[in-house]
């Protein structure tokens, strides 16, 4: 941990000489990670920003934090690598005194910056938190596999006579026992399932189907996956509509090669969607694009031209309406693709050489 750690503040101090900046703040809950190796700066699971963040300068590496966190943050999260600097909570001017003396008064970038003193990171800076380290990989398998059964337990274990709410909060749960955070979980029953693309659970009972959707955040980094569960058989048509999804999104698969651009990847999908026969579907929902630190790093549009590389990580999520497919994918040496959220025990069919889900049956 404190190797690696050690080679992102090296890259953090590399870019304070390209840019002749002073320091380097990192206040969103992503960076904060991806600086310290995996630690959390988060209490409130859907604030953009935590409780804690890092400055790092030519000399020193801190973590800013208030008097409530600090001792917390020392015995349970940050590695040895940063040094903490701890303000009254009632006395945040003090925070800003403290970096205005360590940076001389002097240019700041930061990942929000918030004052005329602090400008935005340079892209490739935002380039190296995308680009897996190995050990970053290896917690990445972690939250995928943890995720991937979570979700096979609760759909498992799922009844057409609970609502919706109820498999959300069987989904969080299944999520919070296994030390991660259910930054997202979706879900749509029967009656919902085809009208919705971001379907937020309602107390509606989920009847013959649902699709239950985890974004499950764990050492900062995301697990992205999407399942269906049916009790009884799907009709011809919905089963049709599945194996759409699933055809169209290995077209997406083959092209994920380092050098490829995620525009090419959007045309790519355009033309597949069309090809099967549903030309609008491309503009009714995002199409994913690279992950990580954050659910999405770069959504895929006609204008993104960011190129593919060996260590990012990347989920598409193609769907029609009342199916989708869903996993979380890294790029590795030869182009090959590893499925960070795959679960043997979740029922799957081989399209194109990959194992992909298909609807669980209960």
């Amino acid at each position: 941990m404190n190797e690696e750690v050690s080679k992102k503040l090296e890259l953090i101090r590399q870019t304070l000489r390209e840019t002749e900046a002073q320091g380097v703040r990192l206040r969103g809950t992503d960076w904060f990670a991806w600086a310290t190796g995996g630690a959390s700066n988060t209490v409130l699971l859907t604030a953009e920003t935590g409780v804690a963040e890092v400055l790092v300068t030519t000399e020193d590496a801190w973590v800013l934090t208030d008097e409530i966190e600090a001792q917390r943050l020392k015995d349970e999260e940050l590695p040895a690598n940063f040094k903490v600097y701890v303000n009254p909570w009632a006395d945040a001017a003090a925070r800003e005194s403290f970096v205005r003396d360590l940076t001389g008064g002097g240019k700041v970038i930061s990942d929000r910056p918030i004052s005329n003193l602090e400008q935005p990171l340079p892209p490739s800076l935002q380039l190296h938190k995308r680009v897996m380290m190995s050990s970053e990989l290896e917690r990445y398998r972690q939250v995928g596999q943890k995720a991937s059964q979570a979700m096979t337990e609760v759909l498992k274990a799922a009844k057409p006579t609970w609502t919706e709410y109820q498999l959300a909060g069987a989904g969080a749960e299944a999520l919070w026992a296994k030390g991660l955070h259910p930054a997202l979980t979706l879900v749509a029953g029967d009656r919902r399932l085809p009208l919705y693309r971001h379907a937020t659970a309602t107390g509606e009972q989920i009847g013959r189907q649902a699709m239950l959707v985890f974004c499950a955040r764990g050492y900062g980094l995301y697990a992205n996956l999407t399942r269906f569960v049916c009790f009884g058989a799907l009709s011809d048509e919905r089963a049709e509509l599945h194996s759409h999804v699933r055809e169209i999104e290995a077209v997406v698969l083959n092209l994920c090669q380092p050098g490829t651009t995620l525009d090419t990847v959007y045309r790519a999908l355009a033309q597949a969607y069309e090809q099967h026969g549903f030309p609008n579907a491309i503009r009714e929902h995002h199409q994913g694009g690279t992950t990580g630190y954050l659910a999405r790093e770069i959504v895929a549009n006609p204008t993104t031209t960011d190129t593919l590389k060996e260590g990012i990580a990347v989920a598409w999520n193609p769907s029609l309406a009342g199916a989708k497919v869903e996993d979380t994918f890294v790029i590795l040496k030869d182009g090959k693709l590893e499925n960070l959220t795959f679960d043997p025990n979740f029922p799957s069919i081989e399209v194109e050489g990959r194992l992909r889900p298909v609807p669980l049956y209960n």
